[in-house]
């Protein structure tokens, strides 16, 4: 049995980014940038109004003729004379001799005749040409996470493809001769089953969204022959249950009966002591431990900072603060407690229901607190290490 840094510490060193790829930009929201992106034109492309108004070239007057019209989208690089003025709308394209736009609110119009009532100062309401960015300026940084906003900015650029490393094929695998799918009739001695949802929705929420799940009785036939096939085809498998001593789990088994090296077994912490971690070839595999709680603590701690690698990220654990408990705890376990808690700009409270098998608290929960295996003793408005959740 290991202790919670070494178990993080062999997830890292056996989690990899995996291979870059390239995706049409609407598809790419949540993805990393494998790749710096360079702008390939001047943005604006060409001197933009900013308003809705009048274009002229400032001088001493302020009354102007208005002799023609631009719309966005309109090109027209026609002289206009001094004393002349254009209407022109947002976004339209300003003549190269003209080089200041009044709002229309500004204005008085009469016999196409613009006043200017309010003089705006020289150059105002005009958008430089590459006044956002210029051609060849950096428009992304490799390893930057695609946003909307990301992704509008490339679209305005014209970029309709990018290079970014894949999100990682994921597999959920439950085991349990008790487990009845939601919707189904319950029997006596059955349990619903709520491990798979609630997994497949933690890994939407780091943004993997296609997750194979099947199910499989307690039985050692069969969870050998559905863990060959998904070790062959997904580069994360998830298994839910089993993993613990009892004469019924055989996941352990079945895992390295194909080829799976253990590379942990095992961690000193509560909840989620009996869960497992191994490796074949480029497939990285963690047996969870079935009690609803514990699977969703070791996910968050464990498993979320290996797909965050795989899928590029930097900044692969969620992050920790500190906060002053309200409450007096003591720790006689000798265990790392991962407890379910609720935080605020100051304090965080430790919850009821710090079963395993108990999500009702957890449902209501916005962090884990982090309370080390050598600390026994924690005072009131003593600061502890807080998880967020949110």
């Amino acid at each position: 049995m290991i202790q919670v840094d070494q178990a993080l510490s062999i997830i890292t060193q056996n989690s990899c980014k995996l291979p870059i790829r390239k995706i049409k930009v609407a598809k790419s929201l949540g993805f990393i940038l494998a790749e710096a992106i360079y702008s390939p034109m001047d943005m604006p492309p060409f001197r933009q109004s900013a308003m809705d108004g009048y274009a002229f070239a400032f001088s001493e007057l302020q009354q102007f003729n208005v002799v023609s019209t631009s719309q966005a989208g309109d090109f027209s690089n026609k002289k206009i004379k001094k004393g002349d003025a254009i209407r022109i709308f947002t976004g339209a394209y300003v003549p190269d001799n003209l080089d200041t736009v009044v709002m229309q609110e500004h204005t008085t119009v009469a016999n196409q005749t613009v006043e200017i009532v309010k003089m705006p100062q020289q150059f105002a309401n005009v958008r430089d040409k590459g006044e956002q960015i210029k051609e060849n300026e950096l428009v992304l940084e490799k390893n930057t996470v695609i946003t909307a906003a990301a992704i509008g900015f490339l679209a305005c650029l014209g970029i309709t493809e990018i290079t970014v490393y894949a999100k990682p094929k994921v597999v959920i695998v439950v085991t349990g001769n008790e487990l009845v799918k939601a919707g189904k009739k319950i029997s006596e001695g059955k349990i619903y089953e709520s491990n798979s949802i609630m997994l497949e929705s933690a890994l939407q929420g780091i943004g993997i969204k296609k997750v194979e799940t099947f199910r499989v009785k307690d039985n050692l036939k069969a969870t050998k022959r559905i863990l060959k096939s998904c070790l062959a085809a997904f580069d994360v498998v998830l298994v839910s249950g089993g993993i613990s001593v009892g004469d019924y789990d055989f996941v352990k088994e079945a895992l390295l009966s194909n080829g799976v090296e253990e590379l942990f077994y095992k961690i000193n912490q509560k909840p989620g002591k009996p869960l497992f971690f191994g490796k074949k070839d480029k497939t990285i595999v963690f047996a969870l431990p079935g009690n609803p709680a514990s699977t969703l603590t070791s996910f968050y701690i464990y498993v979320h900072p290996a797909l965050k690698k795989n899928m590029g990220f930097e900044a692969i654990h969620l992050p920790k603060i500190k906060r002053k408990i309200t409450t007096q705890f003591v720790n006689t376990s000798g265990k790392t407690l991962f407890l379910k808690g609720w935080c605020d700009d100051e304090k965080v409270t430790v919850l009821e229901s710090q079963s395993s098998a108990m999500l009702n608290t957890f449902a209501g929960a916005n962090a884990l607190i982090y309370l080390p295996h050598d600390v026994v003793n924690i005072e009131k408005d003593q600061e502890v290490m807080v998880i967020p959740l949110n």
